[in-house]
């Protein structure tokens, strides 16, 4: 259960170069040079061949990137309109391990939902999903947890609907959590909601999983794992979620309580073997390991930039601040990408914004290579700067 790491040489060596300003980027590493640039370090690892989760046509490519636009929506309110548009960009890297077990998925107008006041509201969904043990897990939660979720929600809302309770709308948080338990019973191969084949193997199995669903009002996030979530407002990095580890003191407590251990070898782990005391899957570890996720709601506000999503292949190398200073910097054109060849670009939608929170994934991925992560990386950023009507 326990990911083995691949001693690995780089095989290509490669330089980011930033345009300077007034900001200190100290933080990032590197070193200056005459022109007044920054170069970083860049090392590209080539995926193993004993990968099962890459075919032949991926082999020459480290990564891919993804970037899209949400679908266009117009609203009339007093005779006016408005178009809001939610770029993203995802990266997924296999970086030093043998296999790939990491899986990102973004679906764009996954839920839509008539409200308060008869006010339609549109939901774009996002979510990084860490696997260990295999990849099985996190693929399965790829596939299914979207639907899940868009089921929960519109049987919450009809229910609203119907009874017209007081305060009216979603309740994201039994929304999740709802969400999540029958996830875990799918993979789990237990309850009514088990998978009809393949849920045995999956026992061993297990994946880390963090999710927001963003309206044109509120932000979800909801968290099982040691991945994360991270907001910029106002220039400033927001954690939405706090990592679920074995030795913080709540978890280390409530795993106590179920009778299990937490055993530092080679890092804090649930009886020896997780690093995580949070994960969907994970049947042979409950009750210690649950798969109950922590959910934040928030509302937007007009100081909100961007979202970060993000496996801890990052999170472990790049700290909150520095992540938000780098996508700020590709956002604004002040940093790029000097060399692009290993870079495999995926565009749904020619246009600037979407291809700058892309240029944004890729470069916090290849950061944490630079810095050593060894892990699998996965990233998606979502913009939600507004200007002159438009996200991006």
């Amino acid at each position: 259960m326990v990911k083995k790491e691949r001693a690995s040489s780089p095989s290509a060596i490669e330089h980011w170069q930033t345009t300077s300003d007034s900001g200190d980027l100290s933080q990032l590493g590197g070193k200056k040079t005459k022109n007044g640039c920054r170069e970083i370090l860049k090392l590209s690892f080539s995926p193993s061949q004993s990968s099962k989760d890459h075919d032949s046509s991926e082999n020459d490519v480290i990564m891919r990137v993804k970037s899209g636009l949400g679908n266009q929506t117009r609203e009339k309110s007093d005779n006016s309109q408005s178009f809001t548009y939610e770029p993203y960009g995802s990266v997924s890297v296999i970086g030093r391990r043998r296999e790939m077990e990491d899986a990102v998925t973004a679906q764009l107008a996954f839920l839509t939902l008539v409200e308060e006041m008869s006010y339609v509201n549109n939901y774009d969904f996002f979510a990084v999903y860490d696997g260990h043990g295999g990849s099985r897990v996190a693929h399965a939660c790829k596939d299914r947890l979207h639907h899940i979720v868009a089921r929960e929600a519109e049987e919450m809302a009809v229910t609203w609907t119907v009874e017209r309770k007081e305060g009216g709308g979603v309740d994201w948080e039994k929304v999740m959590l709802a969400s999540f338990e029958k996830m875990d019973e799918e993979v789990n191969g237990v309850g009514m909601f088990a998978l009809d084949r393949g849920a045995v193997s999956m026992k061993t199995m297990g994946s880390t999983a963090v999710v927001a669903v963003v309206g044109k009002e509120k932000i979800v996030v909801a968290n099982c794992g040691d991945s994360r979530a991270v907001l910029c407002r106002g220039g400033v990095a927001v954690a939405l979620s706090a990592d679920h580890k074995p030795d913080r003191p709540d978890e280390l407590e409530r795993v106590e309580a179920a009778g299990g251990r937490v055993i530092n070898w080679n890092g804090h782990r649930v009886l020896g073997v997780l690093a995580t005391s949070r994960s969907i899957g994970d049947y042979y570890l409950k009750p210690f390991v649950i798969s109950k996720p922590e959910v934040t709601v928030c509302e937007r506000t007009d100081g909100d930039e961007f979202l970060i999503l993000a496996s801890d292949g990052l999170w472990d190398v790049v700290s909150n601040e520095v992540a938000c200073q780098v996508v700020m910097r590709c956002l604004d054109g002040r940093m790029r990408r000097k060399c692009r060849g290993t870079v495999q670009e995926k565009r749904s939608h020619e246009r600037k914004n979407g291809t700058h929170v892309a240029e944004a994934a890729a470069v916090l991925a290849e950061m944490a290579m630079a810095r050593g992560s060894k892990d699998n990386i996965s990233v998606i950023v979502v913009g939600l700067r507004k200007r002159g009507g438009f996200f991006c």
